[in-house]
């Protein structure tokens, strides 16, 4: 006896499965050699599997190889056990021989499987990973059985496009396409081949179309592995899944298949097709296909409408239950595997089209990404995962009883003690208890996620908000009802005509909570005014609605960025991608420091194909979108100070600019090769330099701030690239420039990514785009004018080249540390700062208006004193060629004794009020002119006071 103190049900099976074996034994000795009816772990086996002893009684043959320790207790050798099953299908003459041989060999590797479960020898994932591999196999080869076969009636198959052999595409659908099969499962599958064309048809064959040869070898695959002979059956095969269910074709091709799915797939089918996945077919077949499948699966915008698809599936399962008593049906009922499964996929179809790792259909490998990246709390994804696969191991120990698709647990005595002692407890009860509270958790974690409509307690004084977006409301003392809000709510109301139901249907419950939200700022019509667009903007987008609806928190947060700055309301309804952004307060007010956001970067672009430059583009745009709509919102709610910000977007653009340098070096190197040194070798990175100037040389950027750039490049000036199309050095650095260029400044769907200046180069805008290290200190040496060297002193290295980094340095500090005449100075200074008055300020023209940039007592004065400061005594204090923004070279003025304490303090405290004003007034979308009688009003009629005196006091003939 196996076990003692056992259930009278099981002991009763116990012996008179030991009974049975030991005749058999007698009758067949020579087959029952290896079976040890006095090992515990064989008659457990036996008394708790129906399925694995009636194949030993009937199936004597399998004993030797089922008992064979080795077998059952390694993991599957996948190359030589498809190597066995190839040289045995391959000596099959017919069909009832290759189904003789497919039904044995499934019927030995379901008893290993079941044993490997019973006895723990494997993990879970572990389990269904060999299952599909299993399914997978058998269906690769006897499809290769069955073509060869119909290929000798009517001939290869090929495609009228370029005349190559085809092949079927089998699609793994379910489990099987995630690599989760269960031990009895259906297989769901969905045939589909390239191209139309005909059979090539050699002698005494029949040509038939494609379409005929692959609906017969769907068929006879069909038949293969579904017909129940004698030998019992392969897998149940479903086709239901397909085009059109079982009305539709049982093969189409490519183009039928994508031209179904865009046009009339419906929602549950862009469910099923998460876990799609080919099986047979060429590797470039395949991944043409699955391309087809995922982008109808999948949105490129953040998709919450998943959510309104998840809750009417929820209320469909719900009723399901209750009409057909499924309560104790371990996948359908409440609490369920279903219910796991429809969590992740919900995650999978709102972020899929941008978390390409959600793409994998696998459940485990899910979870873990929505746990690492914070999309459900660590403690919600180790439940789900528990109590998962305790469920999937109830599935495992209902199916090995008679090798049955059903997850219905037994309600006899028997069945039950077997299912408890499958699953290691003692007894029915205690497994119950268990089985109950798994099913709770998982319950609980979906009636979270997925609330009904019905279960939502809508606060009655919300009504109110619905009846004055419907224009029913009859209080005209309301504040909603004054005419500027009216004709606000109207010009939106006005486009609903055009909108589908659905769409009207998402509008009418967004837009309550919204003007509920907006009617607790102290401006509600200001706001208003700056969130309609937004919603315009997204009107044909209407998941973007759902996402408001679904996330009350994000609804707010919109409300209250948009209540601050119109420059961020703006920029979301530019791109409303950006609400993504609003479902992550811990990161929208807490900006990532630059390695991180570096990190992030790299991997949105690892998730895109290196040879879709326009789809690149676009992420670096939607990328820099996001980081400034978070460091914009940290600065409104005063969690960045003013320099941070500044740091913040400096950074930013920092990054933006390495990235794009290497695609452009990237994409040149694939026209023209690699650039050759002197000695004729390639040179494997390049000899560039990105140099940033005016704001983003003092790293001193705003939000709408351009790049002031030059680039210049070390290559050997007689060499040339190695490719097929070569080109001289300098020829390839210039392009290599232009294409970058047009990396930054290109205007996409999302947008510019940075508008650039290059006017500060040598030469200015007649100056070749890249110039040579030797041509740039040449130019400065011999031609630049006063401006040109002001203009270096805020110039730093943005990124490239290492050693062309170190001699721009020392170039730039050559240069600034020459001596001057310091009267002549002062005036080429003076001149060119009054110029930029007359022609840019406002008091010069007579205005009452200050301008905060360029009018006297403004920042380019503090700006202009300084830079001449640096010029006129860098050639005896070098200290001032180390740094490029103003603050810093204040700073430094005042420790070599050429500013007093006062006067650094003064023009200090006036530039960063000055630089915090702009980027107040850039977030609001204003310009830098200030009417006269506010300047007291904003504190800075002191500032230019003092700055003007102390620009008479160094800067006066």
């Amino acid at each position: 006896m196996w076990a003692t103190n056992l259930p009278p049900a099981l002991s009763t099976i116990a012996d008179k499965r030991e009974l049975m074996f030991r005749e058999l034994a007698e009758q067949q000795p020579a087959l029952t050699l290896d079976l040890d009816l006095t090992n515990p772990g064989i008659m457990q086996l036996m008394t708790l599997s129906d399925y694995v002893a009636d194949s030993l009684l009937h199936f004597p043959a399998l004993i030797h190889e089922f008992c064979n320790s080795d077998f059952i207790e390694q993991p599957l050798n996948q190359p030589d056990i498809q190597q066995q099953l190839t040289a045995t299908l391959s000596a099959c003459q017919d069909e009832a021989q290759l189904m003789t041989a497919l039904r044995r060999f499934r019927r030995l590797h379901q008893m290993r499987l079941i044993r490997r479960d019973l006895h723990n020898l494997g993990d879970l994932p572990t389990s269904l990973t060999e299952i599909t591999w299993l399914a997978d196999l058998c269906i690769q080869l006897t499809l290769d059985w069955q073509h060869q076969r119909l290929a000798k009636r009517y001939g290869e198959p090929t495609s009228k496009i370029d005349k190559k052999p085809l092949s079927l595409i089998v699609i793994a659908m379910g489990k099987q396409g995630a690599g989760e099969l269960n031990l009895s499962s259906d297989i769901d599958l969905i045939f589909a081949f390239a191209h139309n064309g005909d059979t090539q048809a050699g002698d005494g064959q029949k040509s038939i179309s494609n379409q005929e040869f692959f609906t017969k070898l769907g068929q006879a695959l069909i038949l293969s592995l579904d017909k129940v002979t004698s030998d019992g059956f392969v897998y149940r095969v479903d086709m239901r899944l397909r085009p059109y269910g079982q009305s539709g074709p049982l093969v189409m091709n490519f183009s039928a298949l994508e031209h179904y799915y865009h046009d009339q797939g419906r929602e549950w089918e862009r469910y099923a097709m998460i876990k799609a996945r080919a099986v047979t077919g060429t590797p470039a077949h395949k991944q043409e296909l699955m391309q087809i499948l995922r982008s109808f699966s999948y949105r490129k915008y953040v998709d919450f409408s998943a959510f309104e698809s998840l809750r009417e599936m929820k209320g469909r399962i719900k009723m399901e239950t209750i009409r057909r008593n499924l309560h104790a049906n371990v996948k359908l009922g409440s609490g369920g595997i279903r219910e796991v499964e429809f969590i992740v996929q919900a995650f999978q179809l709102i972020r899929g089209g941008q978390e390409i790792e959600l793409q994998e259909p696998n459940i485990f490998h899910a979870l873990n990404f929505l746990k690492e990246n914070e999309y459900l709390p660590f403690n919600a994804v180790n439940e789900l995962t528990t109590s998962y696969v305790f469920l999937r191991d109830t599935e495992h120990a209902i199916q090995a009883l008679k090798d049955e698709q059903s997850q219905t647990l037994p309600d006899d005595e028997l069945n039950q003690a077997r299912i408890a002692c499958y699953l290691g407890f003692e007894n029915w009860q205690d497994f119950s208890a268990a089985l109950s509270s798994h099913r709770e958790i998982v319950a609980q974690h979906f009636a979270n996620i997925v609330s009904d409509d019905n279960e939502q307690h809508t606060d009655p004084a919300q009504a109110i908000w619905l009846h004055i977006w419907l224009d029913e409301c009859d209080d005209n003392d309301h504040p909603a009802n004054q005419s500027d809000i009216q004709a606000l709510l109207q010009r939106l109301r006005d486009q609903t005509s055009k909108m589908q139901a659905i769409g009207k249907q998402r509008l009418d419950k967004t837009l309550p909570l919204l003007l509920q939200a907006i009617f607790e700022m102290p401006e509600p019509l200001q706001t208003l005014q700056r969130i309609v667009p937004i919603i315009e903007s997204i009107l044909r987008r209407t998941a973007y609605l759902v996402l408001l609806s679904e996330n009350p928190q994000a609804l707010k947060q919109l409300v209250k960025l948009c209540d601050a700055s119109p420059w961020i309301a703006k920029s979301i309804s530019d791109a409303p991608i950006l609400l993504d952004e609003l479902l992550h307060p811990a990161h929208l007010f807490n900006p990532s420091d630059k390695a991180t956001r570096f990190d992030d970067l790299n991997q949105r672009l690892l998730r895109i194909e290196p040879t879709d430059l326009e789809e690149q583009m676009d992420a670096m745009r939607h990328f820099a979108l996001a980081h400034k709509l978070q460091i914009a919102a940290s600065d409104i709610t005063g969690v960045l100070p003013l320099m941070k910000v500044s740091d913040h977007l400096s950074w930013l653009a920092e990054i933006l600019l390495e990235k794009a340098m290497w695609q452009a070096w990237e994409q040149m190197l694939e026209k023209y090769g690699y650039p050759q040194n002197q000695q004729g070798e390639a040179v494997l990175e390049p000899e560039f330099l990105i140099l940033g100037y005016g704001k983003l040389g003092g790293i001193e950027l705003s939000y709408g701030s351009d790049l002031d750039l030059v680039f210049l490049h070390s290559g050997y000036v007689n060499g040339e690239t190695n490719g097929k199309r070569a080109i001289d050095n300098g020829v390839f650095y210039t392009r290599m420039g232009q294409r970058l260029i047009h990396i930054l400044n290109t205007t996409t769907r999302a947008g510019q990514l940075y508008e650039v200046d290059m006017r500060l180069r040598p030469s200015g805008a007649s100056g070749m785009i890249v110039a040579s290290l030797t041509a740039f200190e040449k130019y400065q040496q011999e031609q630049a004018w006063t401006w040109e060297h002001q203009a270096l002193i805020r110039a730093r290295v943005i990124c490239g080249n290492g050693q062309l980094a170190e001699d721009f340095a020392q170039i730039r500090h050559e240069i600034l540390i020459k001596p001057r005449n310091q009267l002549q100075l002062q005036q080429e200074v003076r001149e060119m700062r009054q110029k930029m008055r007359d022609n840019l300020g406002a008091q010069s023209a007579g205005q009452t208006q200050f301008q905060l940039k360029q009018d006297a007592g403004g920042i380019v004065d503090i700006e202009f004193l300084v830079q001449y400061l640096v010029l006129a005594h860098s050639h005896s204090h070098a200290r001032l060629t180390t740094w490029t923004d103003n603050v810093r070279l204040l700073e430094t003025l005042q420790q070599e004794g050429l500013l007093s304490n006062e006067q650094a303090q003064t023009l200090t405290s006036a530039y960063i009020a000055y630089r915090s004003l702009a980027h107040r007034r850039a977030l609001q979308n204003q310009k830098l002119l200030l009417p006269l009688n506010e300047l007291d009003q904003a504190g800075l009629s002191t500032h230019i006071d003092t700055v003007k005196a102390l620009w008479e006091c160094f800067m006066a003939h």
